[in-house]
């Protein structure tokens, strides 16, 4: 569908039709774009950047690439083309049309979803507020820019559906989606992750790994949506974070690239040896993988839920690519989930549709471990004897079965005494993020690297690696 930018607001929905919603959002225009210069990468707005913009939703369109001032992109809204005669895919609706609008008996249940999802945006954006201050390259810095406009564009995507389809209750959770801040005492974002400080690079790559793909498995949840509209918003949403998850993948994959090439330096694995070499050590790379991870598993729920029963049988929330299950109903299907009981752990069979968090949780799981795999087959071909690893799911774990439940890495119930004595071990200290920090100096020459990380494979859309991805205003 061809988007129109000689509109105020670029949209392929035929805002201009549409008078009213129209005029309600370029009203919350003037405060988002307010949101931005206070809260966004601020110091760099008069800075030329390499972006990429969509300009259209399918294959040829939706990455153009040019040179743009942040204040100056086109946030928009747009939604993926339509699936002719789309029927819904799962629950007690499964086969019948999909819904062009919100159900009455449904709408706080969509608000809810949209809201959430809708505050993670701009949260992720306030999070990496200041890391351009200290980008290990102007490739980096350039790559962090492109996931704070397209966070930008996904809090507008949220924005429009709660505009065009929940009336003045939509238009009051949209203004607070602009008044809650990342880490604020007083108003805090939803979601516990999305208050974590990010002051420094790893934590980034991490956020963008392990955080952002947990987006991925909750915007593919929600492209199964019965409510159309919401479920082309995700679709292509889902095109612009792929490379969000790209950015973490490879940028900890650089990390370790030039550790690798310092261990073989030195000859020596020893983390005092690595970090005075100007690298960070493996086994710190481990304890902000396990921070992170573990960080991110709550964002999916309880495992037992009757939200996410409701949501499953009223055909508002499916499993991820729906399409690859037989059973499309669920209405009999039972499924094992693992319990505490005292200092052990016991199987506890529930109702599949109650489960469905779980399902998604580690599919999720599995998702993490690709990556994982991949950067352990480089430690290995370099002959160093160090593996990465995933904790367990029940790891430090806030809601749900395990919620404050000590266990081990592997998810082994331990005392809280023990615990508390080793969780250090496991998780960044701050003697760790003080040493990151203290790598954290800014590289703007083109072509050149901080000495924490290794140079990428290839640069932007076929352009060199010494590119002026970014041109200081």
């Amino acid at each position: 569908m061809a988007i129109n930018y000689s509109e105020r607001i670029p949209n392929n929905v035929d805002l201009s039709n549409d008078r009213a919603l129209q005029r309600a959002l370029e009203h919350w225009q003037p405060r988002f774009l307010d949101w931005w210069r206070e809260m966004g990468p601020n110091d760099f707005s008069a800075a030329d950047i390499y972006l990429r913009t969509a300009i259209g939703v399918d294959a040829a369109g939706w990455a153009h690439y040019g040179s743009v001032k942040m204040p100056d992109y086109r946030w928009g809204i747009f939604l993926a083309d339509p699936i002719p005669e789309r029927t819904i895919a799962f629950g007690d609706f499964h086969g019948q049309p999909v819904w062009q609008q919100v159900p009455g008996e449904f709408r706080s249940q969509f608000r809810r979803l949209i809201v959430t999802q809708g505050d993670t945006e701009p949260a992720s954006v306030e999070q990496q507020h200041r890391l351009g201050h200290t980008c290990p390259s102007l490739y980096d810095l350039r790559n962090l820019f492109q996931v704070n406009v397209e966070e930008g564009r996904h809090l507008w995507a949220m924005v429009y559906l709660l505009h065009a389809y929940f009336g003045r209750d939509g238009r009051e959770e949209a203004e607070e989606l602009l008044e809650r801040h990342s880490g604020n005492v007083d108003k805090p974002r939803i979601l516990s992750t999305f208050n974590e400080p990010i002051d420094d690079w790893l934590a980034f790559f991490m956020f963008s790994y392990f955080t952002d793909r947990d987006g991925k498995f909750q915007l593919k949840s929600l492209a199964e949506s019965s409510f159309d509209p919401l479920a082309r918003t995700c679709r292509f949403m889902l095109t612009e974070e792929a490379h969000h998850m790209f950015v973490g993948e490879t940028g900890i994959n650089r990390v370790i690239r030039r550790t690798l090439e310092a261990i073989k330096e030195l000859g020596s694995d020893e983390p005092a040896a690595v970090r005075s070499h100007g690298a960070i050590d493996l086994s710190t790379v481990q304890r902000y993988l396990d921070f992170w991870f573990s960080s991110s598993l709550d964002l999916f729920g309880a495992e037992i839920s009757s939200n996410a029963a409701s949501s499953f049988a009223n055909s508002i929330k499916g499993r991820p690519d729906e399409a690859q299950f037989e059973d499309h109903l669920c209405t009999e299907a039972r499924y094992e989930i693992d319990v505490p009981d005292g200092a052990n752990t016991r199987k506890e069979s529930v109702g599949l549709r109650s489960a469905m968090n779980e399902v998604t949780r580690n599919a999720y799981a599995r998702d993490c471990e690709i990556g994982v795999k991949r950067w352990n087959t480089l430690i290995r071909k370099a002959g160093v004897d160090f593996e990465l690893k995933l904790p367990s799911t029940r790891f430090r774990r806030a809601i749900g079965a395990w919620a404050n439940i000590p266990t081990d890495l592997q998810g082994n119930i331990i005392s809280a005494e023990a615990h508390s004595r080793v969780l250090s071990e496991w998780l960044p200290s701050a003697a760790d993020r003080s040493f990151v920090a203290s790598l954290m100096q800014r590289v703007v020459e083109p072509g050149k690297m901080a000495s924490w990380i290794a140079p990428p494979d290839r640069g932007i859309n076929n352009l060199p690696v010494d590119y002026e991805y970014v041109l200081f205003g």
